[in-house]
């Protein structure tokens, strides 16, 4: 499936592509709404709100060409009918979202293969299933932002140092939905949708006492956090260096799994099952 915005236009009368900007914009306690710009256009993924997203569009004067959703949850898609009212008499602007999800004014229903191409600004994504949070959950993956870095919007599946909560998937869906995103090529930046990332480190150390990359990491996502600014993006080969959800198959894991719960995971889907509790119920 091809999915194409209402804002595409012939291909000869555009400007040269300009360079892309990646803004998470916070929202809520903790949320980033992401938005992504050429400078003009932008798009905005998982508006939970719309006012923030309003505020910085104005602030430089972008114009919002589409909207992206990776699941239903409410700090999600909450700003979605005030984005869309507020540019009712220009034609529309197009919702992208998942297939198997009940999500209100979704103009196409993405499934995982689907390729999603945005004309302004010059934007494609090949949509990734990754169940386990939800039921549908999707991501989106962009494999050049121009620059030639690869780029990944993963809501609330993958997070800086853990993962979300299983709410309507099961451990082997979101062992495979993380085992998916830990595929993708090593310098694909992550776009989380929290802010999550030092109660993360804390519980990740917990996990890996003797981690000096986890040591490392906690410093420094702790002095970002002082100085106001967010921990995101991070990459794939971090997370896979720091991230114990990424990390089951460790003996360090293992050890601690057994250390915790004094018995042995029968296999990496248990020793998911029995991490994800763990965290859980950490504090």
């Amino acid at each position: 499936m091809i999915a194409m915005d209402s804002f595409a236009e012939d291909s000869s009368k555009r400007a040269p592509k300009r360079k892309l900007e990646y803004v998470p914009v916070p929202a809520f306690e903790d949320n980033y709404i992401w938005l992504v710009s050429d400078s003009r256009d932008a798009v905005v993924i998982d508006p939970g709100d719309a006012a923030p997203v309003e505020a910085y569009l104005a602030e430089r004067g972008w114009r919002l060409t589409a909207i992206l959703l990776t699941h239903h949850h409410r700090d999600h898609v909450g700003g979605v009918k005030a984005l869309l009212d507020s540019r009712s008499d220009e034609g529309g602007v197009p919702v992208y979202g998942p297939a198997g999800e009940r999500i209100e004014h979704l103009t196409e229903r993405l499934a995982g293969a689907d390729t999603v191409r945005i004309a302004q600004p010059a934007l494609s994504f090949t949509v990734m299933d990754v169940p386990g949070h939800t039921a549908g959950h999707i991501a989106y993956f962009q494999e050049d932002d121009g620059n030639g870095t690869p780029h990944v919007f993963c809501g609330d599946t993958l997070f800086a140092s853990g993962c979300g909560r299983l709410f309507e998937g099961t451990p082997k869906q979101m062992l495979a939905s993380l085992d998916a995103l830990a595929a993708l090529p090593d310098e694909t930046l992550v776009h989380c949708a929290h802010e999550y990332t030092l109660s993360n480190i804390r519980f990740a150390r917990a996990c890996e006492l003797d981690s000096a990359a986890l040591s490392r990491w906690s410093d420094e996502a702790q002095a970002l956090r002082a100085e106001g600014k967010p921990t995101l993006p991070t990459t794939i080969a971090h997370e896979k260096a720091v991230n114990p959800f990424l990390r089951v198959d460790e003996p360090a894991i293992q050890a601690a799994l057994e250390t915790q719960f004094g018995e042995t995971a029968a296999d990496r889907t248990e020793a998911f099952r029995m991490l994800r509790g763990w965290k859980d119920n950490f504090r």
